[in-house]
Order: C-alpha cells, then structure tokens, then sequence
C-alpha cells in the first residue's frame, strides 16, 4: 500500500473531491491511498481504522465460513465505500477487501471524524442511500441467480472481475459465487472462446470482445 504526499495527494484531492459530500472540512487529515491487484485493503476480522471511499479500481469482498471455507459475496467500484458498517456499528465482523485492480482511495480516519460523521446530516443522508442501493443489489443477484442463464450472469462476472481485459479468477471461486457446476462453467467458457469473446492465454483468459460480454451482462443491469 502505498500513501500519496504532497502534489500528488492534492492533485487527487482536487480532481476527486468529496467535500460535497459534508458538512464540515475533511481534507486535513484525510488520506490517499492505492493498492496493487491482489493486496488486501482490510484483512477479515481486523476492523479498518478508517472509511475509504474508492476514487479508481475495483475490489472484492470475501468471507471465511465456520467450516473454513472462504466466500467471494461481492464487489466494490468506484464511488462505493468500505468501513461503513464498522463506522455505525461498534461491534460488527469485518469482511475480507481485496484489490482486484489497482485501487486508489481517499481514507477517512476514524479516530479524527468519526463523531463528526455520526452527526453530519448531509453525510448520514448520503450514507443512507448508498446502504439502500447496496442492498437492493444483493437482493437482485439472488433472484438474477433463477431468472437469467449462465451466459449473463458469467459475462458480468468476468466484466466486474477482469484486470485490464484479463480474466484470472479461479472457477471453484466462480462457481461459488454464481451457484453453478464446475462442468457447467467450463462450457460456457469454452462456449465463449468458441465465439471469439475470450482468448485462453496459459491459465488465464484475455477478452476479444468486450462489447459481445456488455451485450450479455447488460440484461442483468435492465431488468
């Protein structure tokens, strides 16, 4: 992880501003941070000490069940925030956040604003409607889960997943998510190499044809 100084956190602060989002300065004591694919933004069960709120990049959130196994539940994009729940909640199990791109973040530490934040109208009504548009999310990944075919629900998965037009995710982690067969997967992958829309290159997969994938994924975004 790294923390930008000087010019080039002012320049993120600048370009990206948040102020609007609050009653009060934030800037002073706010952070930038990026992340490398793959580095962990929080570890399960380390709560953050701050609130990031994401700039560029996207990240994924994992969970260890009692049993051990280890669960992708969702994503992270721009504009989305991580500690929230940690932010409203003094006693809350935090999740694993893993960088899938390079990701960069303001971080709000809690310890400067955290009381600030519990009583800033502007930022709670913000807050608000970010929790409801997440959640009305998850419901819909639930029911897309019976209503649309594979084909869909993997060419969003890959979109949301892919680093630069390479696909790299392990299908066991797939499958878990998408509630599919490991020999179902493999069809509609090598369904979509057949088409042209992905490329197998050693054990990842490059996209050809990314417009062919937003066509099938846009179906989950209209319904």
């Amino acid at each position: 992880m790294e923390i930008y100084k000087k010019e080039k956190r002012q320049y993120f602060l600048e370009r990206f501003s948040i102020s609007h989002l609050f009653s009060f300065p934030i800037e002073e004591f706010m952070e930038v941070h990026e992340y490398k694919r793959d580095e962990w933004i929080i570890r399960e069960g380390m709560r953050p000490d701050f609130l990031f709120y994401v700039i560029e990049g996207k990240a994924k959130i994992y969970v260890t069940h009692h049993n051990g196994k280890v669960s992708l539940i969702n994503f992270i994009n721009a504009q989305d925030y991580i500690g929230e729940m940690e932010l409203l909640n003094e006693v809350y199990y935090t999740k694993g956040i893993q960088a899938s791109t390079q990701t960069i973040c303001f971080a709000i530490p809690f310890h400067h604003y955290r009381t600030q934040m519990l009583e800033d109208v502007i930022f709670l009504r913000e807050l608000t409607e970010f929790l409801s548009i997440k959640a009305t999310q998850m419901a819909a990944k639930y029911s897309q889960s019976l209503a649309f075919q594979l084909e869909n629900r993997l060419a969003d998965f890959i979109l949301q997943t892919a680093d630069e037009e390479v696909y790299k995710e392990k299908h066991v982690t797939v499958c878990d998510f998408l509630g599919v067969s490991y020999r179902h997967l493999l069809h509609v992958i090598a369904q979509f190499c057949d088409k042209g829309y992905l490329k197998k290159e050693g054990h990842h997969y490059r996209i050809q044809q990314p417009h062919k994938l937003n066509e099938l994924s846009e179906m989950l975004r209209n319904e």
